[in-house]
């Protein structure tokens, strides 16, 4: 227990409760180590299996034939003693689920007893630190009273200041009593909560050491079992001798014992002998080649009724024997040679589609899932060249919408917002009058609301608290919905200058991306998925904190509003989390300190002049709410006729799906248009891409202080030469800094630790209209 008291801040139940936590953790960890093992088991058991039917396919000929069931039998039962431990393995990790099961309701319940415990260290904390401001006002007070005695002070000075000091004496002396009736309840209750930690990890320890020792018992009976399978095996191979197994081939191949005798008039059969052997030497030419003889039908239809004959190979030509073959030509049909021709492609075709493919196709199926996994990490990072070649409708989208911009894209002038021959208006003929704006309202102006009235408007969160310091996460940290943050720049303190003793600043942003589709002007179709990252930045300083420190603080901090959050996917190699928190609202983690010291010492190896590295600690995707859950609520109407096209876009500022209510930035909306624009009028005035037939504005920052409460419409009307245009999906792209859609907050938890700045930020992804 005294490793428990000694302390200034008594955080001794909180280091209990963590090791408590952390045998489940170890649990788990184990249940793992013995399924993998069981896996890795069971795949050398058929691999075990595959090697002995290989064994017992192989050539039965020769001496050497039989030794091969020896093989066989013996990587057979290899196999099965395998296979015995995998079956052992997964009844064991059926018992130590079970146990997770056991401990996770024996801490629960654990919780529920030491909530007491809790509250007496959190009052003796405070009554201390009361304590101690008492104490100091007491010695002030009394020095002050002895400095006016001795420096000859008025009478009436005196006694103010022994009343003063009498006050302070008395206000001194409660909290000494609070905290000796603090300290002596918090002292029997932390001995009882001791010690139920204590019967608990000692329950813990002796369970899993019985666990280990099943797991090395089922080995070393598996290993017992292959050694006697082994010795088998040898004294196989010892007891089968020479002799033996040319006995053996006697026996199977042998053509009988008795040797053949001299019959009567055998000079006769001698002769005919003789003669068959004449006749079968082989005839030689003038430059010592064999002449081949003829051979007939009927000594080619003998020969094949004696194919399953006792025969022996050589080196010989009799393989080279002509075979008889029967040839059928089909006349080429003359009438239907065409739809012959591509009968015969697509049966080709279709022996093609049933070749399985080999196991390369794997390997393919491996970067398309990587392509997948990079898609959606660098989901929305668009820019402004980036939306001009969106394509909404075009299947490959989602990979142009996610990538960087090229290196073949023609880079902005500084004296130009436009790329040299990127975007340039039709020419409009002189003659033609200008159109005044009246014209462009050939859309009836039906006032149509944009999402459906709510019964109460939710109450908005509170903003986002000051940080301590206002330097930037990394000099290069340009808003994009999917970066992947890895090493950046700062111009904040010197890490150099971080101590062990310090607290040691951390710097966290959220990056959101919204992706959204509008249908027509009706609320209930919108489509709306919200997602999210969480980045840690941590100063090169603290690298050698924690490689110094053998046992750095560990860092815990509480994700807060998490009610809105419909999934949660931390980075499982650095956090761990209790998942029987209760609380809706807020959830707490806790990182592995030796993994995060490894991946920040690796960071510093690859970029040893970064300042700053960045760590992706988690991803989540928000519940949204519909069109309610949309920044900027869209809808799109079309006119189309053969000679001109009308469109209408109504925008309206939604700050109700903010956390903190904040301009949208870059705002640009993107129309593809076809039928042959020839001429262009919009209000506001849009930029018209003649090549890519494509109308775009750019707005300045929509906001609740915008005209109209940051509502409004855009209006083009289109001249075209190959009419009527056919309605198109629109695309739209925007950002905001210093807000997040979800509300979603961290909150750093105990000591060690200060969060030095907090950054928020959400972009578009996908966010479309159509009509």
């Amino acid at each position: 227990l005294d490793y428990i008291y000694k302390g200034e801040k008594n955080n001794g139940f909180d280091v209990l409760y963590h090791n408590m936590k952390h045998g489940q953790i170890s649990t788990k960890e184990l249940t793992d180590f013995i399924r993998e093992r069981s896996t890795i088991e069971e795949a050398y058991a058929r691999s075990m299996t595959k090697l002995a039917k290989s064994a017992g396919n192989f050539s039965q000929l020769g001496t050497f034939a039989p030794m091969w069931d020896v093989f066989k039998g013996s990587t057979e039962k290899l196999a099965s003693c395998h296979m015995e431990l995998v079956r052992k393995l997964q009844e064991l990790i059926k018992e130590v689920q079970k146990y997770v099961e056991e401990q996770s309701k024996a801490h629960k319940k654990t919780k529920e007893e030491v909530a007491s415990t809790l509250e007496a260290v959190q009052n003796i904390q405070s009554i201390f630190q009361a304590l101690q401001k008492s104490k100091e006002n007491y010695n002030a007070k009394i020095v002050e009273q002895e400095r006016l005695r001795k420096e000859g002070a008025t009478q009436r000075d005196v006694d103010k200041a022994g009343v003063k000091a009498k006050k302070a004496t008395e206000t001194y002396k409660s909290y000494v009593e609070k905290y000796a009736t603090a300290k002596s309840e918090f002292e029997q209750k932390m001995t009882e909560t001791a010690q139920k930690f204590q019967d608990i990890e000692e329950n813990h320890i002796l369970h899993m050491k019985e666990i280990i020792q099943s797991y090395s018992l089922y080995v070393d009976e598996t290993h017992i079992q292959i050694g006697e399978v082994h010795h088998e095996f040898v004294r196989n191979i010892e007891n089968t001798s020479v002799e033996s197994l040319i006995q053996k081939l006697a026996e199977s191949k042998g053509t009988g014992k008795e040797r053949p005798g001299k019959p009567p008039g055998s000079c006769i059969k001698e002769n005919r002998i003789l003669l068959v052997f004449l006749q079968n030497v082989p005839q030689v030419d003038e430059e010592g080649f064999c002449i081949r003889p003829e051979v007939n039908e009927n000594d080619i239809l003998f020969c094949l009724s004696q194919q399953n004959s006792f025969y022996s190979s050589s080196d010989s030509e009799d393989e080279d024997e002509p075979r008889k073959f029967h040839v059928q030509i089909k006349p080429v049909q003359p009438n239907n040679g065409v739809h012959q021709n591509q009968a015969n492609i697509d049966e080709l075709k279709a022996s093609i589609g049933n070749i399985i493919l080999s196991p390369s196709t794997s390997v393919r199926l491996v970067t398309s899932v990587y392509l997948t996994f990079s898609f959606s990490r660098n989901y929305g990072r668009l820019t402004n060249n980036d939306l001009l070649s969106l394509d909404p409708l075009s299947p490959a989208q989602a990979i142009r919408s996610s990538s960087a911009v090229s290196s073949s894209a023609v880079p902005n002038r500084p004296t130009t917002p436009l790329a040299p021959g990127a975007l340039v208006p039709p020419p409009r003929p002189s003659s033609r009058p200008k159109l005044p704006a009246g014209k462009l309202t050939g859309i009836n102006e039906i006032v149509r609301p944009f999402s459906p009235p709510k019964a109460s408007s939710p109450t908005p969160t509170a903003p986002l608290a000051r940080a301590e310091s206002s330097s930037s996460l990394s000099s290069n940290a340009s808003l994009s919905a999917g970066n992947t943050p890895t090493v950046g720049t700062s111009r904040g303190p010197s890490p150099v200058t971080l101590a062990s003793q310090d607290a040691l600043p951390i710097a966290v942003a959220f990056t959101e991306s919204v992706n959204a589709y509008f249908k027509g002007a009706d609320p209930t179709k919108c489509i709306v998925k919200i997602t999210g990252d969480m980045t840690l930045s941590f100063p090169m300083g603290i690298i050698k904190v924690f490689t110094t420190n053998p046992s750095p603080a560990v860092l815990t901090f509480k994700l807060k509003n998490t009610s809105r959050l419909e999934q949660i996917l931390p980075n499982q190699q650095l956090l761990y989390s209790d998942p029987s928190q209760s609380d809706s609202d807020s959830k707490d983690f806790w990182f592995n300190m030796q993994a995060l010291t490894s991946y920040l010492r690796k960071a510093s190896e690859q970029s040893p002049s970064a300042s700053y590295y960045n760590v992706d600690i988690l991803k989540y995707q928000v519940m949204s709410d519909g069109i309610h859950s949309t920044p900027l609520n869209l809808a799109v109407y079309w006119k189309c006729t053969a000679s001109t096209t009308d469109l209408r876009i109504d925008y309206r500022y939604n700050p109700e799906s903010m956390d903190s209510p904040s301009p949208l930035t870059n705002v640009q909306i993107l129309v593809p248009v076809d039928g042959g624009v020839t001429n262009m009028q919009s209000l506001p005035n849009s930029i018209w891409n003649s090549e890519q037939s494509k109308c775009l504005w750019r707005l300045t920052d929509i906001s609740e202080k915008s005209e109209n409460d940051g509502a409004g419409s855009l209006r083009a009307k289109f001249e075209l030469s190959n009419g009527p245009s056919h309605p198109s999906t629109l695309a739209v792209q925007f950002m905001n800094e210093g807000s997040t859609l979800s509300g979603v907050d961290m909150e750093l938890q105990g000591a060690g630790y200060r969060l030095s700045l907090s950054k928020k930020r959400f972009a578009t992804g996908r966010y479309m209209a159509d009509c």
